[in-house]
């Protein structure tokens, strides 16, 4: 019996050495199929509120400047907002002439459509919508507001005609990637800018934040890179809020690569939630004439398949009289840095803006 079983092992083996032979012989000539590489690298672009509002200080500045886009905002940093693959930015009013002010709001913005080729100067591929300033003057402005970017070419998230606009993610193509930006707002105390509904116009809101993750959920499956736009916070305070927290954990949680939020008109604190970064407050870029720090953020992805990698970097600043100018100065720019390290801890910013989990 012993020999038997040896015996038929040598018969497997001998027969496995020939099906292997014959394999080799077969393919002879053929090369293994090998899986396509696909290499990428491309960069994001970030910066906080803007005002083009006719009446609002920054824009009377603008008008005294000679209407001069350079004499308001740093040469440098129009620079670098052109440079980036797709630049987003808050869209911190409504384009309208149209509507009236919504009774009881302190501060209500509203430009003149013309003023949206400023976008284009500044090299803007998207805005957000989703904020406290949109609904102004009411729906019809804001559906102005709509029109007036979709005539000039510019695609923005965060609000609609209806809540399937509101809430559906923007995507766009960087260097073949498939980018999914995903916009929602909870910035106000006094519930004022009325969430879109199946027949009214609106935005997307986030107090409850089930659509939105929803949301971000349904564009990790069709794109490649997906970006989570959120306007909340507490005005000119960097204390976080614990849904704040919250909220940029449960964006990761569903699938976004990055959170990047608005509205506090003063940079917020930042940390790194399961290897992914959230900004929590870009603060002011062009608002107003407050001397407030304020900075634009650059995420670079690149790599290639599944190998696939981030960089984080922050272009600091400081906006001072109606001009935002970028911080050159090395002593300027470690402040910045410093600053943004306190109120976040657990990072660490390097001498050329680049963000890293951890202590220095």
């Amino acid at each position: 019996m012993r020999t038997l079983k040896a015996v038929n092992r040598k018969v497997s083996w001998f027969m496995a050495l020939l099906l292997c032979l014959w394999s080799s012989f077969c393919l002879q000539g053929k090369a293994a199929p090998k899986p396509e590489l696909v290499e990428y690298d491309f960069t994001l672009g970030f910066a906080g509120d803007i005002n083009f509002d006719d009446s609002w200080c920054n824009m009377a500045y603008f008008h005294r400047m000679g209407d001069d886009l350079e004499a308001v905002i740093d040469p440098a940093y129009l620079r670098l907002m052109r440079d980036v693959d797709l630049m987003w930015i808050n869209n911190e009013f409504t384009y309208s002439d149209r509507g009236t002010p919504l009774a009881g709001k302190a501060y209500t913005f509203r430009a003149d459509p013309e003023n949206v080729r400023l976008l284009k100067e500044m090299g803007v591929d998207i805005v957000g919508l989703a904020n406290n300033h949109v609904y102004d003057y009411g729906k019809e402005a804001l559906l102005d507001t709509l029109d007036t970017l979709k005539e000039a070419g510019i695609p923005c998230g965060g609000a609609g005609r209806n809540l399937e606009e509101a809430s559906a993610p923007v995507y766009l193509e960087a260097d073949g990637q498939i980018v999914a930006f995903v916009h929602a707002s909870r910035a106000e105390k006094i519930k004022m800018t009325p969430q879109a509904t199946d027949t009214e116009p609106g935005i997307l809101r986030c107090y409850d934040d089930t659509l939105f993750l929803e949301k971000i959920r349904e564009a990790r499956q069709k794109a490649d890179v997906v970006i989570a736009l959120v306007h909340w916070g507490t005005e000119y305070s960097t204390t976080l809020e614990e849904a704040q927290i919250r909220t940029g954990h449960a964006c990761i949680d569903a699938g976004a690569d990055a959170v990047i939020g608005a509205h506090s008109h003063c940079l917020q604190g930042m940390e790194y939630y399961r290897g992914k970064p959230i900004v929590y407050s870009l603060g002011n870029y062009w608002f107003n004439e407050k001397t407030l720090d304020t900075m634009m953020v650059s995420l670079r992805f690149y790599g290639y398949n599944h190998s696939r990698y981030q960089r984080l970097q922050i272009y600091p600043g400081v906006q001072k009289d109606f001009v935002t100018t970028l911080a050159k100065e090395e002593e300027e720019q470690r402040r910045i840095y410093d600053h943004l390290e306190e109120i976040s801890g657990h990072i660490y910013i390097n001498s050329k803006g680049i963000v890293y989990p951890g202590s220095h």
